[in-house]
């Protein structure tokens, strides 16, 4: 299954996923959806947080084109658009996550 999303909007240049990924708070909301497997409501993706600062990490996420913003029934989900990034960049989300997962407190 392609993303139809991937030609509107391209998954961003390398320096740029990184730069989006680097941040502890980014890099948890990308975990947190790839390990779900699917969309999360906004509020599901971020801890200690205000709305608005999850709202701005969203947003560099999005341009990044890591992610995708979805409103169902009245509520805003965010969705990993998984296929396109690894179109782009292979194997990047897979070690990140992974990354992230071995490094998670348990």
């Amino acid at each position: 299954m392609t993303d139809p999303l991937a030609a509107a909007h391209p998954v961003a240049p390398l320096p740029t996923v990184l730069g989006a990924l680097q941040d502890p708070v980014r890099l948890e909301m990308v975990r947190r959806l790839s390990n779900a497997g699917a969309a999360l409501r906004c509020a599901n993706l971020y801890d200690g947080i205000n709305k608005s600062t999850a709202t701005h990490h969203f947003k560099i996420l999005r341009e990044a084109g890591v992610t995708e913003r979805l409103v169902i029934d009245g509520h805003t989900y965010q969705r990993l658009r998984r296929e396109a990034v690894d179109a782009a960049l292979p194997g990047l989300l897979a070690s990140v996550v992974d990354a992230a997962n071995r490094a998670r407190p348990q």
